[in-house]
């Protein structure tokens, strides 16, 4: 009879467990708040990592989850509002290589039991709603002029982990990461000089 209780007890701590770690990608999804989706992800890690390295590894994937879903959004907005094909494909690229950076993410996230953002952060969502101000030529100009801070601002953040973050699986994923950011730096440059050549 004890070996049935042990039994349930256990099922029971196995189902609170998935439980948990269901929520762990999809924190903040709900709420309707963006600026509270990566403050909840940030205080469960916090809650989670007893020593400060592993927190910040967890902070670092946090700010990679936020860069990626800023960089999907704004992509589809450049899809939909940028009048030079070079906007366009740019856009595209964006999302296509974002998104498929973010489901890495995701993956390496709940393996190291780190919760995430699940929507935009204040940050991205006022990006976004600036952008989607623009218009015509002004519009073209302003995302690639984001395109170009916002990935000189990540590889600066990449470059760091690459080399100082605690666990090797993140150092290994940031390093990884790169060269394509790297890429999209450049063709964010060649997309912003055909904006500035267009009349």
């Amino acid at each position: 009879m004890k070996s049935v209780k042990t039994t349930a007890k256990r099922f029971a701590s196995l189902a609170f467990l998935s439980l948990s770690m269901s929520g762990i990608l999809m924190t903040g999804c709900d709420n309707g708040q963006p600026e509270d989706s990566e403050k909840i992800a940030e205080d469960q890690n916090e809650e989670r990592f007893d020593d400060r390295k592993s927190e910040k590894d967890a902070e670092f994937l946090v700010k990679a989850a936020a860069i990626n879903m800023e960089e999907i959004e704004l992509g589809e907005l450049a899809q939909q509002k940028g009048t030079l094909q070079e906007v366009k494909d740019l856009g595209k690229m964006m999302v296509d290589e974002h998104t498929a950076a973010l489901d890495e993410l995701k993956q390496l996230a709940e393996e190291k039991a780190i919760s995430l953002p699940g929507s935009l952060t204040e940050d991205g969502q006022d990006a976004y709603d600036r952008l989607n101000e623009k218009s015509g030529k002004d519009f073209n100009e302003k995302y690639c002029d984001m395109m170009i801070r916002g990935h000189k601002d990540a590889i600066d953040k990449f470059e760091k982990a690459a080399s100082d973050a605690d666990d090797p699986d993140i150092r290994n994923w940031a390093s990884s990461m790169l060269p394509s950011l790297r890429t999209h730096l450049e063709h964010s440059r060649i997309a912003e000089e055909k904006c500035k050549a267009m009349k």
